[in-house]
């Protein structure tokens, strides 16, 4: 198959996914220049880019990180947005089909439903971590005593100056939330915030992300295997991470702090990027180096806490932080075992049907 481009223009595709699967060859218009895969990989790139232009509104990045994209839920002011979604849908399988790497960083939550995998509430905590932390309050206080025993099952959404109320469940403006039902509650509001608001545009790309890669095929991975299937191992400087990292209650000399640098250096470089994934929610580098790391608050430095509970938990992440809390260990050999088993196990809070 022939890709056609111009320079700054893209159009919705209407080959046949078996059209697709073949291999495609790229003209650019107006540009010399026979297709031996260079042209391919820089067309990868320019569609890459513009996936995410903000001419488009198809996509914007999560309150968590600023760095990895959502579906934006205001997509449907692009009048032709659910086909510019199979459109994306498409070029993104073709590029995993054709072994072809993208700078394209989604959410966690999007990454599983490519993959047909429960959406968690823990995925909240990367993608808006100040909502992620009033709903952990709502579910360890009592809500009379918190002064939250007004709630329904209803959500309130802000469009353009004009706010709608949606209902969580059929009659929800009529049930209220109560401690006997609140984790209910929180499973169907965090589902409609990272599903239902954006269902449509989630089954446009998935129609199109299907077309080239079926279901069954792509679910056999993880989705931070996933994200790596897409966007390639980072090449991850441990020196440069080194240098922009913050300790709190350990020191640069400190033994665990000397056992750990140790063992990330030791790591392959699928490893660490499983470790990057696991402390910042991406495998995404910055361009500029780890100095300009980006948190939930803007530009925040890679931070090692102190965990001075029990040496037999697993060092944990706060992903809008990028936050490593490191047990107290008492060996090397414990702490790279237990490191290598968090990053690649990644524990998750309960799963949404």
């Amino acid at each position: 198959a022939v890709v056609s481009t111009q320079s700054g223009h893209y159009g919705r595709d209407r080959r046949s996914p078996e059209e697709l699967k073949s291999r495609l060859y790229v003209i650019f218009e107006g540009e010399e220049g026979q297709d031996a895969g260079g042209l391919l990989r820089e067309w990868y790139q320019i569609i890459a880019r513009e996936i995410f232009n903000p001419h488009y509104a198809l996509f914007t990045t999560t309150p968590g990180d600023k760095v990895t994209y959502v579906c934006n839920s205001f997509s449907h002011y692009n009048p032709n947005h659910l086909d510019y979604f199979k459109f994306v849908g498409r070029v993104i399988a073709k590029a995993i089909y054709d072994n072809k790497h993208l700078d394209c960083y989604f959410s966690r939550s999007f990454y599983k439903h490519i993959l047909g995998q429960s959406i968690s509430f823990k995925d909240m905590e990367h993608e808006d971590y100040a909502f992620y932390k009033s709903m952990m309050f709502l579910l360890e206080h009592d809500l009379v005593e918190a002064g939250l025993d007004n709630l329904d099952f209803t959500m309130e959404i802000e469009e353009f100056g004009v706010t709608e109320t949606r209902e969580l469940k059929p009659n929800g403006h009529e049930i209220a939330v109560t401690n006997a039902n609140k984790k209910e509650y929180v499973k169907l509001i965090s589902q409609m915030k990272m599903t239902g608001s954006i269902r449509s545009q989630i089954k446009a790309f998935l129609d199109g992300f299907y077309d080239i890669i079926p279901k069954h095929l792509i679910s056999i991975f993880s989705d931070t295997e996933l994200e790596l299937l897409i966007s390639g191992l980072p090449t991850i400087d441990i020196e440069d991470l080194k240098a922009n990292t913050e300790y709190h209650k350990f020191s640069l000399t400190s033994l665990q702090i000397q056992w750990f640098w140790r063992a990330l250096r030791s790591f392959s470089q699928a490893e660490r990027a499983n470790f990057l994934q696991f402390v910042t929610g991406t495998s995404k580098v910055p361009l500029q180096g780890f100095s300009s790391l980006e948190g939930m608050n803007g530009v925040q430095k890679f931070q090692i806490h102190r965990d001075d509970r029990s040496t037999d938990r697993l060092p944990s992440a706060h992903t809008c932080f990028n936050q490593l809390d490191l047990p107290v260990y008492e060996t090397y050999d414990k702490l790279r075992k237990n490191l290598l088993l968090a990053i690649n196990e990644c524990p998750e809070g309960f799963g949404l049907a």
